[in-house]
């Protein structure tokens, strides 16, 4: 007997619940949607109406048991599709490039706020780029004009940050660089970084998507997490402006240390804010000003900086 169209989700939501996976309902939804192109309000109204009645059934039939099965496997839904939305816009994303997540989102909030209340902040960096989700975010949304420059070690994880820039319309400077190694000389305003921070040992007990799929690069911190938190704060303060901030992502149970290291290089003013679970997840502090500096010369700075990203 032909299959009706709410057979067909069951079906798949039963493929990926005995596979374990925990969001069964909701992943084959998604595929479910990308594959027929069918949003909540047209299944609702054909869902009790034959596959076949929809053009080309039997082609997307076959794919969508396809990507079902790929899902099964526990590849990440956001490789199958290609894609994920982040700070409300909408990133390509590959196995060359950890998957944006909502966490991140409160790092580009803080920054976004940083830049509405500072608006001198002009030059900003995102060190260990990935996709450019943060560097793409902070161009788009940003209320006044900032230059982006967005670092990676990764040149296959350039080439998904640059297409992402692309398809945001943001104009965006990319480097591939060990952290500053190949920066050159200028100096930034902001420096934000989501960096690798998962202790290596912990890496091999992460879910599956994951450990077996996202690019052990953007994940491993070395032994305690902390490494890359320490060699950023250690070479930030040569390439931040005085009166610079450095603003970092970090891992739950992470933020106190971060919070010594920024200490430890002379930063003050330091923040930690919580995510929306409650969790510590993001940690800035500022750079020292030269008792020197005064607004005339902050403001010369600016437009220094202005000048400089026009020609990027």
């Amino acid at each position: 007997m032909p299959l009706k169209i709410r057979e067909v989700l069951a079906e798949a939501e039963n493929t990926l619940r005995v596979a374990g996976i925990p969001e069964y309902k909701n992943d084959a939804w998604l595929l479910f949607e990308a594959v027929f192109q069918m949003n909540r309000t047209g299944y609702l109204m054909h869902m009790s109406e034959k596959l076949e009645s929809i053009p080309d059934a039997e082609m997307l039939y076959e794919k969508y048991r396809e990507v079902t099965e790929k899902r099964s496997r526990h590849i990440p839904l956001q490789h199958i599709t290609g894609h994920q939305v982040f700070m409300g816009l909408d990133f390509e994303v590959n196995e060359n490039v950890l998957i944006p997540r909502q966490d991140t989102e409160i790092l580009v909030e803080e920054a976004l706020k940083l830049c509405r209340e500072n608006t001198q902040i002009v030059q900003v960096l995102d060190m260990c780029t990935g996709s450019g989700c943060i560097a793409v975010s902070m161009k788009k949304l940003a209320e006044h004009e900032i230059c982006v420059t967005a670092v990676d070690l990764s040149a296959a994880a350039l080439e998904t940050a640059k297409r992402n820039a692309a398809k945001n319309d943001c104009e965006i400077r990319f480097l591939e660089s060990n952290l500053f190694e190949n920066t050159g000389t200028q100096k930034y305003d902001l420096i934000l970084s989501n960096p690798p921070y998962i202790r290596s040992d912990v890496i091999p007990t992460l879910m599956e998507e994951v450990k077996d799929h996202e690019p052990w690069m953007a994940l491993d911190g070395e032994k305690d997490g902390l490494f890359f938190y320490r060699r950023i704060t250690q070479e930030a303060e040569k390439y931040l402006n005085p009166g610079g901030y450095l603003m970092y992502e970090t891992g739950y149970d992470q933020a106190e240390a971060v919070e010594e290291i920024l200490k430890e290089h002379g930063f003050g003013k330091i923040r930690i804010v919580k995510d929306l679970a409650g969790l510590n997840r993001v940690a800035a502090g500022q750079k020292q000003q030269n008792l020197h500096g005064t607004a005339a010369a902050q403001g010369k700075q600016a437009v220094i900086h202005q000048k400089n990203c026009r020609d990027y």
